[in-house]
Parts: structure tokens; sequence; C-alpha cells
């Protein structure tokens, strides 16, 4: 049959993302993938200089995603199927672009972990995310801030004249606009994916990319690609290069072959194909590769001990099959960021699609005999000059423009585009797409002046670029410009001007709120917790009696901003006053889980043990929780000396080694 695409409609059990956090993401971030100096002075060079090239501060523009639960019901989901006689692959364009199924027709085999449900997890940069599927990991270290987001989504023209799919956005984090193009060749067992980053600025920008795959974890799984060491990473946030494939006793190939979750970053040689396969039982499975310029792979498994399997049981339903991920990317490891030019571009192609080895090779303990023998399997059914030539043959159509637009992504990039005046062919950013957030940053493009909201509301979100920032400089210095000009300010490092700015906000703010919570913001990080707290205080109060209505906007105000506030006012040890602020929580609100955590930090700080205790034995879900995160097992640690029960446990770091016990490098 020939290539054919076509929208569809999935029904899956999904948690709605909710709201977004209406508070501006002033505190830097907590990575989870971060490295000490140490770490850095013992690594090789280009990888050391590249892991401190330019890390993210803050997630300034982006909106922190964090309204979710975890109540799941039918919810009908738009997808794109692209299809042709050999593979049917299903794309979700209003969840980040990401391919949900790779279905193998011939066998009837699904060639991805395809997740059963839709339920948001705390592990994108800004907070919501989902498991499954092959995900484009854009901005910055970690999973992307468009996890949860639509795509723009058209049909374009195929390099063999057929149709394919293009996805395309503006990267926030970045400022970059970038393209992926789905097609299957009407004779191809593999769905090639072109994908394109442009830097339009007259300014050097930090890249980051990796392509992230889930695959079954079956016992049997084994993830091979084409390297004898390795760069492991634990959540002990240590990079030790490592031999490929026993390590300390174990086939880490393997992922349920180790106890606790961790990345493995293959060392593999530059004049080798770049490919990576995940296999099981009987040889049979998937495989990536790619072009050269994707040099990184990468296996991430959560590992058979406790805390592992609570999260894959967390991000998905109970007694459904893990996952492990095979993942690609521009760098050696994660931790990176590349340097793209003043109007440079980068440019790639990557192709995935079923493998089939001897299950006796595959799995056998000779590690150069089984990659050789993939790597000759996949030569066999996609040559290494085919992927170059497929790369060359589509990158003239990189620039066609829509035959049929399919979804429609966010208005940012038209807003940039208009601004900038930017021409970039293939990737319209139509005015069309502009909406009531980008509305008062257009008035302010056009008439130098940022307006006041026709209601009373929470401030929209805050543009920070440097073009942005000038702008407000010069706008009438109103409270609410005043309030924007800050948070740009303080996302440029420059910390003082931004309190001044704030400040001067204040005197004249009919809505203090905004605000007093950012001036409290600036006075946690510079170490004044007291007046951190009375200004928290101060907020809260003025939220109270600001807000209009139970409506989505102002929940969502009240509870960020009670959770900080009650956070702060804890660290002050000013506990009857934290009780207040929980008090005027909406009951809707105290009643969901992170909030019962936050109440039993409230009740043990208030000596009230017991009660504290309560709360976990009467059962909650912390939605909301971040990869990583210790504050269930610290805070069940200060109320009893009992096991840590199974349905709090995510702990996935192992015990702290003796002092001297470390492994040096190689």
């Amino acid at each position: 049959m020939a290539t054919t695409v076509r929208r569809t409609v999935l029904t899956l059990p999904a948690a709605p993302v909710g709201p977004a956090n209406p508070l501006p993401a002033l505190r830097p971030l907590t990575a989870v993938h971060s490295v000490d100096e140490r770490t850095k002075r013992e690594l090789p060079r280009e990888m050391a200089r590249q892991i401190g090239y330019e890390p993210l501060r803050t997630l300034l523009p982006v909106r922190v995603l964090d309204g979710y639960g975890r109540e799941r019901t039918p919810t009908a989901v738009d997808a794109v199927v692209i299809e042709n006689d050999r593979l049917r692959v299903t794309v979700l364009p209003g969840l980040g672009g990401r391919i949900h199924s790779l279905r193998h027709k011939p066998t009837g085999r699904e060639l991805l972990y395809r997740n059963p449900v839709l339920q948001p997890a705390g592990f994108a940069l800004n907070g919501a995310w989902y498991s499954g599927g092959i995900e484009w990991n854009i901005g910055a270290t970690g999973h992307s801030t468009l996890a949860m987001a639509p795509l723009h989504t058209a049909v374009v023209p195929a390099p063999d004249g057929g149709e394919m799919v293009r996805l395309w956005e503006w990267e926030r984090l970045r400022d970059l606009p970038f393209q992926i193009d789905l097609w299957l060749p009407a004779d191809s067992s593999f769905l090639h994916v072109g994908v394109r980053i442009r830097n339009p600025h007259e300014r050097p920008v930090p890249v980051y990319w990796w392509s992230n795959t889930a695959v079954e974890e079956h016992p049997g799984t084994r993830v091979i690609a084409p390297a004898d060491e390795a760069w492991h990473y634990g959540y002990e946030r240590t990079l030790d290069r490592v031999p490929v494939p026993d390590y300390r006793g174990e086939d880490r190939t393997y992922p349920l072959g180790s106890e606790y979750p961790a990345d493995y970053f293959y060392e593999i040689p530059a004049e080798s194909r770049k490919w990576i396969a995940a296999l099981g039982a009987d040889g049979h499975g998937l495989v990536q590769t790619s072009t050269d310029a994707l040099r990184g792979r990468k296996l991430f498994l959560w590992g058979s001990g406790r805390g592992g399997r609570r999260w894959q049981r967390w991000l998905t339903e109970p007694d459904t099959i893990g996952y492990a991920e095979i993942q690609a990317g521009l760098a050696r490891t994660q931790l990176e960021h590349l340097r793209l030019e003043e109007g440079g571009e980068l440019s790639w192609l990557e192709c995935y699609g079923p493998l089939a080895v001897d299950p006796g090779t595959a799995h056998g303990a000779n590690w150069p005999a089984v990659c050789a023998e993939v790597e000759s399997r996949l030569a066999a059914v996609l040559p290494r000059r085919a992927v170059d030539d497929a790369y060359a043959a589509w990158r003239p159509c990189a620039d066609s423009e829509p035959v049929r637009m399919l979804a429609t992504g966010s208005g940012w990039g038209a807003l940039e585009v208009l601004r900038g005046r930017y021409t970039l062919p293939g990737t319209p950013f139509d005015a069309s797409a502009l909406g009531e957030e980008q509305a008062p940053w257009q008035a302010l493009l056009a008439t130098g002046v940022y307006p006041a909201p026709r209601k009373v509301t929470p401030p929209g979100p805050t543009l920070v670029s440097p073009h942005w920032r000038d702008m407000l400089e010069t706008a009438p210095a109103d409270p609410l410009t005043e309030y924007h000009l800050g948070v740009a300010q303080w996302h440029a490092g420059d910390l003082a001007q931004a309190v001044r700015s704030w400040e001067r906000g204040l005197e004249l703010a009919p809505s203090r709120w905004p605000l007093l919570r950012a001036l409290a913001v600036a006075d946690t990080e510079g170490g004044h917790g007291e007046r951190a707290a009375d200004r928290y205080l101060a907020a809260f109060d003025d939220l109270c009696q600001e807000s209009r209505d139970d409506g989505e906007s102002w929940t969502a105000a009240t509870a960020a901003l009670g959770r900080e506030a009650i956070g702060a006012l804890l660290a002050a040890g000013r506990t009857a006053e934290a009780r207040t602020v929980w008090s005027r929580l909406r009951p809707a609100v105290q009643r969901r889980g992170r909030f019962q955590l936050i109440h039993a930090r409230l009740l043990l700080a208030e000596g009230r043990r017991d009660e504290a205790r309560a709360v976990f034995d009467a059962g909650f879900e912390a939605a909301d929780l971040r990869e990583g995160g210790q504050e269930l097992t610290e805070l069940w640690a200060r109320l009893t000396d009992e096991p840590l029960p199974e349905a709090y446990d995510f702990r996935i770091r192992p015990p702290e080694p003796p002092a001297g016990a470390r492994e040096p490098r190689r």
C-alpha cells in the first residue's frame, strides 16, 4: 500500500494536566542531573566544557505544570496515523508530538512500550510528563517542557513524493524554533525522522536534544550499543566511566539486572555507526540508528529494586509491564549542551524499526560478537549509506511549506516571528495562533505600552529574553510593567535591579500579592528568612482579599502561594501563622495529596506527631512527586522508626558507600 496519513481519536484513561502554576518560576532549579566541580575536573575536556556551558538557571519564561491529580477518566485524544504496508505509526500532536505506538504489521508486534494510561507525573523540567512511546527532548537537561504541550502539525511533501507529517514549535527556554519530520517510505520497515533546530538570533545559543524511546522491560530484554565503555550516572550524582557489559559483577545491559535506577551513556567510537537496540529473549525488538550528528546513546533503567518498581507502578497501572528507555542525543551525556552559532542550524536523520537477531547470539557472553552481529543484521535491513542518502534526500524537503494543517500549537512562535521578522521556511508561525496570553505582549510590541488588564486576574506569563526586557525597560513604569520587568531582570541574573523594580511597583500597585511574592522569593534566596515569611504572609492575605471566585485561575494562585507561604513560615519557626494560611485554603485544595503531605509537616511542627502519623495511615498520593525527591522518606523518618510503607517508598538512591570506597574514574 502507498503511505497514508490520517487523523484519528484514541480514548485513553487520563488525568487532566490542570492549569499552569501562575507564580513565575523564580527559584533555581533543583536539578536531578548535575555533578560537582571535583567531578568535572576529572572528565574529558570537551565533556567538562559542555557540562559547564550555560546550564539552565530557571524555567523562565515557561510556567510550572503542577495542577494535575491521579484521578483518570476515559478521555478523547487526537492522534495522527502514518501507515504503509509494514508499519503503523500513531502520533499525538497535542502531547509533545509523542509517538504513542510503532506497530510492525507483518508480525503484529508493538515495538514500543505503549503506556495504557496518560498519567502526568513530576518528571519534566516544568513538572507534568508521562511515560511511554518516543518523546522529543529539546531545551535543557531533562524532559522537555513541551512534553504535554500541543505542537503545530501539518502534512508536507515527503522526499519520495508521498506525504510526511511535520511537527514544529518555538522552544522557549532557549528561544529556538525546531521541526520534526516523520515519514514512511512506501517500501520501508523504518520510520524516518528528520530533525532541524535553527538559531535565528544574532548570538550563540546552547542546544540540547535527546530522543527517548520507551521499550518493554521483560526479564530477557537486553540493550545493545556498539561500545565497550559507558558513563554511569546514578542518583548519587556521580559520573563514572565503567566497562560494558559487566560492571560490579552484573551484566548491566539487562535493565532488570540492576537494583537501582541509573543512566548508562555509551562511549561509541567516533568512526562507528551510531545505533542502539533493545532485543527480547527471542532476539526480536527495536533498533534506532541515525546520521552521525546524533552521536550519543544511552540506556536508562529503573532497576529491580523496590523504589524503582514503585515508580513504574506510579507512572501507569498496576500489573502492567514496566519499561526501560533507549535514547539518542547530540552529546555523549545528557548533562551537556552544545553551542549553536548565530544564524546556524543543526539537522540529522533518525530511523526506527524492527530487528531480529539469533537469540543465542543476541544474549551471548561474547560482547564484541554480540555487537558485531547486531550491526551486521542492521546493515542487512538498513545500510548505513541508506541512512545518509535518506538524510540527503530529506534536506531539500525541510523547507517545503505545509500542504494541510492537522493541529495548532502555541502562539509564542508567531509572536517571536512578528517581533523579529524572521523568515523560517517550512515552519510557518501564523498570526492566527496568537491568543490571550500573547495579546498584552503584542500590544507592547505595537505601542510600547504593556496594557492594564480588563479585569482583576492573576498576572499572565512574563517574557524574559533580551529584546522583551529592553521593551519593558522603556515602557511606562506602572506596577504591572514593573512586575514583569523585575521577572525579566531576575532571569538575566540582575537580582538587585529586579528587587528595585518590584519595590517600585509595590508602591502604587492595586494588586500587591504578585510583587510581594516575588520579593519574598528574593528574600529567601538572599538568606532573609524572617522577611521572606513576613512578605509571604502579607502576599497570601492580599490574594485572599483580592480573589474573585473559586474559578480555576484563582484556585491555582491560592494553592500555589499558600504552599510556598506555609513552607517559608515553617522554615522560620512561625507555626501558628502557617496554620492560619492552611485554614484559609479551600477545602478542595486541602484534600489534595500534595497538601495532605504539607499538613502532616505542619502537624509535626505543632508537636501533634500522632495526628501527623494518622495522615500517612489514612493514605494519600502526592501527585506531583519529583523524580529523585526525598520528602516522603524524610518526613516518615521524623515520625517513626518503623519501616517506610511500600505505598510511600520512592527511594531510588543506593546506600552511601563507606568513606574512601568510591571507585576511581578511568
